[in-house]
């Protein structure tokens, strides 16, 4: 299964990332991490606007 961390682009879109590797460049981790299904539950709970920052 795994762990992962919630990340955050500059646009403000989210997704998972695996724990321990090295997040891509333009994504920050948000300090929010567990396993796939919490990740995703958290996602679903903050990202309310799936419009791009830029776009909103």
């Amino acid at each position: 299964m795994g762990r992962f961390t919630v990340v955050v682009n500059g646009e403000e879109q989210y997704s998972i990332w695996a724990e321990g590797r090295e997040v891509p460049l333009g994504w920050r981790d948000t300090g929010v991490a567990g396993t796939k299904e919490e990740c995703l539950a958290h996602i679903d709970e903050v990202w309310t606007d799936q419009r791009p920052l830029s776009v909103r």
